[in-house]
């Protein structure tokens, strides 16, 4: 069962289509999903916040449907005393066993009450020693603050979704709804070692703001990322073999290369991975070698996931400039991606495609006519 408390900002900046409307059409969505032994409440926040619909069976549609169709934007942005209220409202009907969680709906425009960012992290930090998760769902465009929202989420041992159409609504919170809520592993950390007899370079992409010191991977009092039942997470390395001639790095001066041992280079790399249960507080160590054999000899041998994912980093990597790329732009992220649709029974893969057709056409135009693409991005 599970006891939600929807916390929707009502502010001012919420008042447009991709905004309050679009969040309205997505809780619909979810509320269709609710069961009897669900609840559900509703706290709004403008310039004060207040309760609009107290706990709620999940099988009194009809009442909750109401509440959120009546909810209309006005005011500034007083996030904290909305934050505050909805774990005040969680905590009293707490459900021992169930599912307790925050589902925060805001564009983070806090411009009233706590407006510095650090104190509002720390509050999000003291509540989720009360065993109730956090949801942040981001919507619209401008002044929106997509950094705030992932660091309250993260440290809130919750998830973080940006929602800007009704398909990527109903991704959340329809087909992805029991990740989005149900927790599996909290403080999830891994940690990757390369066989330097078969490594000679290698890059993690991505996941800048969640690495951690080597240090505090068997630390369990350091927080780190929770997953949901039937979440995966993928996290990509680039690597570059011994035996390579491409290698990025100039070699050191003092540099040396041991012999390897014999044998040492069956093993590619070694992984744990530490998780702690979703009420435990000590952590479970996993150990897993990855061997030399497993690396492919083309990219065509490689699984559809990962040469799609291999061409989402790719893309993501051009929008940052493409310092890493090399010639591997637009046009071979499109037929990378291309190759690796699969079954793609929720259309999501193809919708990428056509994410990476229009930042091409942008950055063509970009090419021929800077001003033009300035302004319009203003």
């Amino acid at each position: 069962p599970v006891n939600l408390v929807f916390l929707i900002d009502v502010s001012g900046s919420m008042q447009s289509r991709d905004k309050i409307g679009l969040l309205k059409s997505g809780f619909r969505m979810l509320v269709k999903k609710l069961r009897p032994v669900d609840k559900v409440s509703i706290v709004v926040y403008a310039g004060a916040s207040g309760v609009v619909l107290p706990p709620t069976p999940g099988s009194d549609k009809e009442t909750i449907l109401e509440a959120i169709d009546s909810l209309r934007p006005g005011g500034s942005t007083n996030g904290a005393a909305g934050i505050k209220l909805a774990y005040q409202m969680a905590k009293q009907h707490f459900v021992r066993g169930g599912v307790n969680r925050v589902i925060l709906a805001t564009d983070g425009d806090f411009n009233v009450g706590v407006v510095d960012h650090n104190a509002l992290i720390d509050l999000i930090k003291h509540k989720r020693k009360s065993g109730i998760g956090l949801t942040v769902l981001g919507f619209g465009t401008g002044n929106y603050n997509d950094r705030l929202m992932e660091q309250l989420a993260d440290h809130g041992n919750g998830n973080y979704a940006y929602i800007d159409n009704r398909r990527e609504a109903r991704k959340v919170l329809v087909q992805q709804l029991s990740s989005t809520l149900l927790t599996i592993a909290k403080d999830v950390k891994l940690q990757v070692e390369f066989n330097p007899a078969v490594v000679a370079e290698y890059r993690l992409i991505g996941y800048v703001n969640r690495k951690l010191r080597r240090e505090d991977f068997n630390n369990d009092k350091v927080d780190a990322g929770e997953i949901g039942a039937g979440h995966t997470v993928t996290a990509l390395y680039e690597i570059t073999l011994q035996d390579s001639s491409k290698r990025k790095l100039p070699p050191l001066r003092y540099g040396t290369r041991k012999p390897a041992p014999r044998g040492s280079t069956r093993e590619l790399a070694f992984i744990k991975v530490r998780y702690k249960k979703p009420g435990g507080h000590r952590s479970v160590l996993l150990r897993q070698p990855v061997y030399t054999r497993n690396i492919k000899e083309s990219v065509a041998q490689a699984s559809n996931n990962f040469r799609f994912s291999a061409a989402v980093a790719a893309f993501g990597q051009n929008l940052r400039g493409g310092r890493q790329t090399g010639r591997f732009g637009y046009d071979q992220v499109i037929r990378l991606a291309r190759s690796a649709l699969g079954s793609d029974r929720y259309g999501n893969r193809r919708e990428f495609l056509k994410l990476v057709r229009t930042a091409k056409r942008i950055d063509a135009r970009s090419t021929r006519h800077p001003e033009q693409v300035s302004s319009i991005s203003e």
